[in-house]
């Protein structure tokens, strides 16, 4: 049986990254229960900071701004990170310079998922920009850190420093975004399940696996 998932996220959201791990736990526990389980997994755009720079802007100020101040700042990253732990991902914030306008980042994803690359592919893509921004904190608005990403996870770099030089692929991306806020997503992560059945947040793995299963018995 084919399952759909749409993953709506922002490569900036750290729960988006956990999020992440613990659908992939999610999808293992239903296999278990349903070993013909195929899933077909959808990464839909968010923009976190939508009026960021394309150039960026500095991490540590974005984040105090947005938050009022240092030490909320250092709470909700405290927060993730013990969250993190429990399921074995690990984030770096002191790592981080740039706070990235991620534009360029959905648009890789987006080529990927509109030209038909390999499902391994597109999350082995998804995953390292996640892996990209957390723990190696580089900078995944800048067209050469992207690429050198793409070609890690099998693509070409000169193709894709040519598609990221240019705007293809851009009012696609914008187009999705302001889809998505249609359907009145208004927070990431967020993950619709087979068409029929949405869950918000970064639920638990076996929160997830029930959803599945839920979605599995709706009318299509």
């Amino acid at each position: 049986m084919n399952f759909a998932i749409d993953i709506v996220s922002d490569f900036v959201c750290p729960w988006c990254f956990l999020g992440k791990s613990r659908m992939t736990k999610a999808m293992a526990l239903a296999q278990e229960k349903h070993p013909a389980l195929r899933f077909q997994l959808n990464w839909l755009p968010y923009f976190l900071g939508p009026d960021v720079p394309q150039a960026g802007q500095p991490y540590r100020p974005y984040l105090e701004g947005k938050f009022g101040g240092a030490k909320p700042v250092e709470s909700a990253q405290q927060r993730v990170i013990d969250a993190g732990a429990e399921d074995g991902v690990e984030y770096d914030f002191a790592r981080i310079a740039t706070y990235p306008n991620t534009l360029r980042a959905h648009r890789l994803v987006y080529r990927a998922q509109s030209t038909g690359h390999p499902q391994a592919e597109i999350q082995a893509l998804a995953d390292r920009l996640f892996v990209a921004h957390f723990q190696r904190g580089e900078d995944i608005g800048n067209i050469a850190v992207l690429a050198d990403i793409a070609a890690e996870c099998g693509d070409r770099k000169d193709d894709v420093t040519a598609y990221l030089e240019s705007k293809e692929g851009e009012p696609q991306v914008k187009s999705l975004v302001k889809k998505v806020g249609g359907l009145g997503v208004s927070g990431v992560p967020h993950f619709i399940l087979q068409r029929r059945l949405a869950v918000s947040g970064a639920q638990s793995a076996t929160v997830l696996a029930a959803a599945i299963m839920q979605a599995m018995q709706l009318p299509g």
